[in-house]
């Protein structure tokens, strides 16, 4: 240490004063603690935050909804759980009735089963062409999660035992849906990191040029990762938590660890070039380590706008989400200085790049056409975006399966060979008597084909409408539309499939603009604190918004349209699931202005030091551009690596999101902030006098650079 503070020299750049400078030297001297705890955490993670994948549950929607309302009050007095679907497909049905009845009879003595239904004893469950037939088993209501699970498994191996030949024996139905659905998440999480974090390091490499300058980002996001897993499994003590948000968490906290070591390690290396190792970890935490802190509020704040959101699932994600980011960040923030401080004297410094070099020279050239550069951008950047103006949503289900999968086999054979297709019905839920609700039923006869009702309880009745179609298109949702505007005189809940995506649509649709509004609100500020400008936040939101515009847009093609379904190996639904875009928004939008930071932290460093406005933004962008595009690139191949998963809905959002963060950073942070800024030119720092005066007292700054003097790095 001692030695280290002989080679000090005098730095030109940002006094190192301040919190994030204090934690840089607390980590660097209790560096060995730091490790311990990390790797504590690292192996708890693993061990036991691996587990969350065995408690994932669908998440219903929020309880104000209609549908939700309606399948609570008929779930509360159903006496029927979870089912099981055995579909004996091949042979004439006649055939194989007597394996088939064989097993009927041993399945109604499993402990659990409520009760069998066979394609002998009910006409509707044999196929239009008489080749399969099925085997429905009802659960009882009252089983616990252990039971469930053992009860299922006996129920499947039993059907799977039938035989005859040609036969083949198939099984399916919700309760095997869930658990395909907990195994193909966690297989695609595995997957995802197992094609992340090796090509990862393979660009760190590049980046740095060494093993061990790219191994200290990559361990990072490792304990990153650890920390994400050990903190939903206490989210799934809690209550439930829906399979998609594993993924989507661990990927954020993947991407964004990564991001916020590959800043720190890249202003380490370059402040190394002057400095001792520890000087170095002080001048790096107060500048990196500044824009890591204040890109994760950033990124907080675009998260926490799910909370405006009424569904369970959007709450689970938006605190899910907060807390993965604030532990992505803290193990940027204490374990990369704490392993600089151990690997620093064997990692190769790296002077700062110099003021002239490719984006400096690309900054200029946007300069001398900056409104032809922001028009012919802004026009590509819209054009992208006219694809989302047809979208189209589904709230899917074992259609987000692979076809390989028994489920997802189950409900296609269903759909093409069986009478209804296994069309969702809508469920019409009363608090009437049986001949009250059947009486209503009467009156829509050449409406739709309409079921019996049925009394679950005293003054609880249900009953079946099904609609032509795939129960989920729009007929059934206009026939959801007219039976909720010409209700019976006792209460009625119009639930099922259709209803559930409508009544999320709508929250979607309601609460959507007052999400963006806390997200732009919140946005705003920090960088008003950041910069003290009220133009630069302004601008920013703008162009954000312009970059998810182009990323909804490519969704749009290749997942409702089906472009590239072959190479991206997935079978089209000819809709986009409806919590994609949402997330998308709030994940893209934390993200792009996770580069806008590190942007905006160089341009105003420069500017603060005397710089001209034009001069500060070309090598602002000249000193962050390497660092931007590389960060960058590592997103997109995270992102790329959890969109070569089997799981529709993650797919999607990995896709987008890697779309999302490849036009922020090039054309953009490259072309777009550049132009705009050199437009705004002295506008860009402007602040009325009471705004101005505030930021003088509660700006955020890491100490304040010497006048005159340009920092190094």
């Amino acid at each position: 240490m001692s030695s280290c503070r002989r080679m000090r020299r005098p730095f030109a750049g940002p006094q190192t004063q301040g919190m994030f400078a204090a934690l840089g030297r607390l980590c660097h001297r209790r560096r060995h603690l730091v490790l311990l705890l990390w790797t504590g955490l690292l192996v708890a993670g693993f061990g036991f935050g691996s587990q969350v994948f065995d408690r994932l549950e669908p998440q219903r929607a929020s309880p104000v909804f209609e549908s939700v309302r309606g399948a609570t009050l008929m779930n509360e007095h159903s006496p029927v759980g979870s089912r099981v679907v055995g579909m004996l497909d091949g042979p004439p049905v006649e055939s194989v009735r007597g394996p088939a009845s064989a097993a009927v009879a041993d399945l109604k003595r499993v402990p659990g089963v409520y009760r069998v239904s066979s394609a002998w004893d009910s006409p509707g469950l044999t196929a239009t062409d008489g080749k399969a037939g099925m085997i429905v088993v009802d659960l009882a209501d009252d089983l616990t999660p252990e039971r469930t699970t053992e009860t299922v498994d006996r129920v499947a191996d039993r059907l799977h035992a039938i035989s005859a030949p040609g036969l083949r024996v198939l099984a399916g139905g919700g309760a095997l849906v869930n658990r395909e659905v907990n195994r193909q998440v966690a297989e695609d999480t595995a997957r995802g990191e197992m094609i992340a974090i090796p090509a990862a390091l393979l660009v760190m490499v590049l980046v740095f040029g060494g093993f061990l300058a790219a191994g200290v980002p990559v361990l990072g996001a490792l304990c990153s990762v650890a920390g994400a897993l050990l903190t939903l499994y206490g989210f799934s003590a809690l209550g439930d938590l829906d399979p998609n948000i594993v993924p989507v968490t661990t990927v954020l906290s993947l991407g964004l660890s990564l991001d916020y070591a590959l800043l720190y390690v890249s202003r380490f290396k370059e402040e190394r070039a002057r400095h001792g190792v520890a000087d170095a970890i002080e001048h790096a935490a107060a500048t990196a380590g500044r824009a890591i802190g204040y890109s994760a509020v950033v990124v907080g704040v675009s998260l926490a706008g799910l909370f405006v959101f009424q569904s369970p699932f959007y709450h689970a994600i938006g605190a899910a989400g907060v807390s993965v980011v604030a532990v992505a960040a803290l193990a940027s923030l204490t374990l990369t200085p704490a392993l600089l401080g151990v690997l620093g004297n064997r990692i190769k410094p790296q002077r700062a790049s110099a003021d002239e070099g490719r984006f400096a020279r690309l900054a200029r050239a946007v300069q001398r056409r900056p409104a032809t550069t922001v028009a012919v951008t802004g026009l590509v950047l819209v054009v992208s975006a006219l694809p989302f103006l047809g979208v189209r949503f589904n709230n899917g289900g074992v259609d987000l399966l692979p076809t390989s999968f028994e489920s997802r086999q189950v409900a296609d054979l269903t759909r093409d060979r069986f009478p209804g297709g296994g069309a969702p019905p809508i469920q019409l839920v009363a608090r009437s008597s049986q001949a009250e609700l059947q009486g209503y039923l009467d009156t829509l006869r050449g409406f739709a084909r309409v079921g019996e009702a049925r009394q679950l309880a005293p003054q609880v009745a249900v009953a079946e409408v099904y609609t032509a179609g795939d129960g989920r298109d729009e007929r059934a949702e206009e026939a959801v539309t007219w039976l909720r505007a010409h209700r019976p005189a006792f209460p009625l809940y119009v639930a099922g499939s259709a209803a559930g995506v409508m009544d999320f649509r709508g929250e979607m649709a309601d609460r959507l603009p007052w999400a963006i509004l806390v997200v732009a609100l919140g946005t705003f500020v920090m960088l008003f604190l950041l910069t003290g400008s009220v133009l630069v936040p302004i601008k920013a939101l703008i162009m954000n918004t312009l970059s998810l515009g182009a990323a909804f847009g490519a969704i749009v093609l290749i997942f409702q349209d089906g472009y590239l379904a072959d190479v991206l190996g997935f079978t089209p639904t000819g809709t986009l699931e409806t919590w994609v875009p949402v997330l998308v928004f709030m994940f893209a939008f934390g993200l792009s202005m996770d580069y806008e930071v590190f942007l905006l932290a160089r341009i105003k460093e420069f500017h603060d030091a005397g710089l001209p406005n034009d001069r500060a933004v070309a090598v602002g962008l000249q000193r962050s551009g390497k660092i931007i595009t590389s960060a960058a690139l590592v997103m997109v191949v995270v992102f790329g690596g959890f969109a070569a998963g089997r799981m529709l809905g993650i797919k999607e959002m990995g896709l987008a999101l890697a779309v999302a963060i490849a036009v922020d950073a090039t054309l953009v942070r490259c072309l777009l902030v550049p132009a705009t800024m050199t437009l705004l030119g002295r506008w860009n720092w402007w602040a009325p006098g009471p705004l101005r005066r505030l930021h003088d007292r509660f700006g955020l700054r890491e100490g304040r650079p010497e006048p005159g003097r340009v920092p190094v790095g």
